[in-house]
């Protein structure tokens, strides 16, 4: 269980540390189906466990973050989705607190949490990056056709006028 828990604080691009103490069985089950619906994973495991698996990792640096009952959110491919499911369901219920995380190595406080939270998605970025790549060309695109019309345009008043004037 140790070397599995090592393996995934390795692969993990997202870790949220939790304090989830009153939350019921239902709630629980609500807050794993929600991150489960973004590919987040949720653990809750022994504290003696936890700082054993996080030896070699970047967990290593913040283990003062498993203390007491603690809930591990796993995110292994995009820190934001991570940071907007665990703060929205933490503002729906508020017996969900948030000790902490680890976003690409880097040990971060509940409110750099909340900034990352505020960025858009990955998906969304890259639309937007595409789309601003695409701007430029079709541009280029447009201008191009429109000189080759021009062209041809010309061509046939040319070719109409030296036919009125053979006949």
């Amino acid at each position: 269980m140790i070397s599995e828990l090592h393996d995934k604080f390795v692969r993990a691009k997202g870790i949220i540390f939790t304090d989830y103490k009153g939350l019921t069985v239902q709630e629980m089950s609500e807050l794993r189906r929600q991150l489960r619906n973004a590919c987040v994973e949720y653990k809750v495991v022994k504290n003696t466990l936890a700082k054993k698996a996080s030896d070699g990792t970047p967990v290593e640096t913040t283990k003062d973050f498993i203390t007491g009952p603690v809930g591990i959110a796993l995110s292994y491919e995009e820190p934001v989705s991570l940071a907007k499911r665990v703060l929205g369901f933490a503002k729906k219920s508020e017996k969900l607190k948030i000790k902490g995380a680890i976003i690409e190595g880097k040990t971060c406080e509940l409110a750099d949490i909340k900034a990352l939270s505020e960025l858009p998605s990955r998906e969304t970025l890259l639309s937007v990056l595409i789309g601003t790549m695409q701007s430029p060309m079709s541009t280029l695109a447009a201008a191009l056709h429109a000189t080759v019309v021009q062209f041809v345009y010309a061509m046939e008043a040319l070719k109409r006028k030296h036919e009125t004037k053979s006949s």
